[in-house]
């Protein structure tokens, strides 16, 4: 999951550890040398990201953050993430990156972590967002649709995979109310002494809004968004960002591919800009997901107020987290460490 400041102009810190003492133990561990190890520019707010070469295959590897860098879940379980990735590309052809090795121990880098192929091509930036500027933006409509179309696919090729209980057991409990529990439980993790006046009324908005009939459980994506998506020719070659991967309603996906398009296209008309208003609209994401898939997705107005929440929760945390390095400082109102506080509190009324 990659963020984003309160100016949309700078990317977060999101490490504390040396990268040529990382070189160094990358190189013990595999018994060959690597290459010079860097991140990218927008380094993941969840997991850290590490580039590197070795034996002339280009790697990514992702470690899970160490306790000062102050992380953004309260767990971190890799060899899930690895397995899901795994899963993903042979059961359902996903083109997630090919997993190579997990190590489970802390001890080669400092935390456990996996490394996977890297594979080249564009992502819609974050940093500025995409929709501020960018290939994306200036991209003609009948490419936006075709990407939209078919990263919308991916859900859809995900959803309908078959996979047995026993391989999808380390993701937890499945079902809405499962999903739904444990974001409470990181809500009340990640708030510590400060209650979010704001999230709670969204928790209390779902239960008054629970639909009748959550629908067939799946595996998901969890992080579901064209921002997780590398692509060629508006066409995906890579999927990235395994981590908030779940089992339930295949709308937990399309809500949130959904929300997060708004929540970009929010922030472009906060400073007056045109964005992209056609662009992974509601009607046009459910309709193609019914086209290939078959399922009717329902209980959207639920699912997108979801959404919204589960991104409240991550904000927040990211902005405690930029408290916390003297990048800001705390707010007056705990609801303003919600970035998208205007638009949720106009979805929940």
């Amino acid at each position: 999951m990659e963020m984003y400041d309160s100016g949309v102009t700078e990317p977060m810190r999101t490490s504390t550890r040396d990268l040529d003492d990382l070189r160094e133990r990358l190189s013990a561990w595999l018994g060959r040398r690597v290459s010079r190890v860097t991140r990218p520019s927008a380094n993941g707010m969840s997991s850290e990201t590490l580039f590197f070469t070795v034996d002339g295959t280009r790697c990514v590897a992702r470690l899970a953050p160490t306790e000062e860098a102050v992380p953004i879940f309260p767990s971190y379980d890799l060899g899930v993430q690895f397995e899901v990735m795994r899963l993903a590309r042979e059961r359902a052809g996903v083109l997630a990156p090919k997993a190579l090795w997990f190590e489970p121990s802390p001890e080669p880098l400092g935390s456990p972590f996996f490394v996977m192929e890297r594979e080249e091509g564009r992502v819609p930036s974050d940093v500025p967002p995409y929709t501020f500027e960018g290939w994306l933006l200036e991209a003609a409509p009948a490419d936006r649709r075709l990407l939209q179309d078919r990263t919308v696919a991916i859900a859809a090729g995900l959803h309908g995979a078959p996979y047995t209980a026993a391989e999808l057991k380390g993701l937890g409990a499945a079902g809405l109310r499962a999903h739904v529990d444990g974001q409470r439980a990181y809500y009340e993790w990640m708030r510590g002494d400060t209650r979010i006046p704001l999230l709670e009324r969204a928790f209390d908005w779902l239960e008054a809004h629970w639909p009748d009939d959550p629908g067939p459980n799946v595996l998901t994506w969890g992080d579901a968004r064209i921002g997780n998506v590398m692509y060629r020719d508006f066409t995906p070659v890579a999927v990235l960002d395994w981590e908030m991967a779940a089992v339930g309603p295949r709308e937990l996906d399309l809500a949130w591919m959904i929300f997060l398009h708004r929540f970009f296209q929010d922030l472009a008309e906060v400073f007056a800009l045109p964005g992209l208003p056609c662009f992974m609209r509601r009607d046009e994401v459910c309709a193609t997901y019914r086209e290939l898939s078959g399922h009717t997705p329902r209980d959207m107005d639920f699912h997108e107020t979801y959404a919204a929440l589960r991104h409240g929760i991550v904000m927040a945390r990211v902005w405690q987290r930029r408290i916390h390095f003297g990048e800001q400082p705390m707010p007056d109102d705990p609801d303003d460490l919600v970035l998208h506080r205007a638009l949720l509190e106009r979805m929940l009324s």
